[in-house]
């Protein structure tokens, strides 16, 4: 029969709560390690090492270096992604102002922190599932457009068939652009923001038919 595991609290912090700080100390060195050297060396010697901890907390958290590499990504996307929805939500002008707004402080965040550009523009073929799980996030952010739609274009917005598809259309076209615009940044944010904006606002007048977006 298996012990049964004894949880204690030491220096008034919970068992629950040790795990979750050694949980983000190891997101934080694969995060590190990855933004500085890239993914191929994010191990779990190295992650460990950085973190200071020993293996056997590594396997704790996560079955494999893989695994590990896998949360790291959906943390940066978590951030983003969320930065990008309180930009364009809290912006109070007009739909245009909005999305220039999300995509602005989308891609500011890129810009200006050299870990995330590198996550973000990493080759991911040596981690099977990787790149397919990245793409989802188009489908994500497609999700959140037809969630807020109805919010930003009221009696204007489209049937839930037509939404979904000028949702498709809009995410993956400017998705495009981004990934574009991080293989060679040639605009500056503001530039590529106002881009995708105005390009959003045509797609969705000619679906709407509405002038005042």
């Amino acid at each position: 029969m298996r012990r049964a595991e004894v949880v204690r609290d030491y220096g008034g912090v919970s068992a629950a709560d040790r795990r979750a700080e050694r949980r983000r100390k190891l997101l934080t060195a694969g995060r590190q390690i990855w933004g500085e050297s890239g993914i191929t060396d994010v191990t779990v010697r190295g992650v460990c090492s950085a973190a200071g901890l020993t293996p056997r907390y590594f396997y704790e958290q996560f079955p494999t270096r893989e695994a590990l590499i896998f949360a790291v990504s959906d943390d940066v996307r978590d951030e983003t992604l969320q930065a990008f929805v309180a930009a364009g939500i809290g912006e109070p002008g007009s739909l245009r102002d909005k999305v220039r707004s999300a995509v602005k402080t989308f891609l500011d965040i890129i810009a200006a922190d050299p870990h995330i550009h590198r996550i973000a523009t990493s080759d991911l073929t040596s981690v099977p599932g990787l790149t397919e799980h990245r793409v989802h996030v188009v489908d994500v952010i497609t999700e959140l457009v037809i969630q807020y739609a109805p919010d930003i274009l009221g009696t204007d917005t489209p049937d839930p068939t037509e939404l979904r598809r000028t949702a498709l259309f809009v995410v993956g076209g400017a998705n495009q652009l981004i990934e574009s615009w991080l293989a060679n940044p040639v605009e500056d944010t503001a530039e590529l923001a106002a881009v995708c904006a105005d390009l959003c606002v045509a797609v969705v007048r000619g679906v709407t038919r509405s002038a005042d977006l």
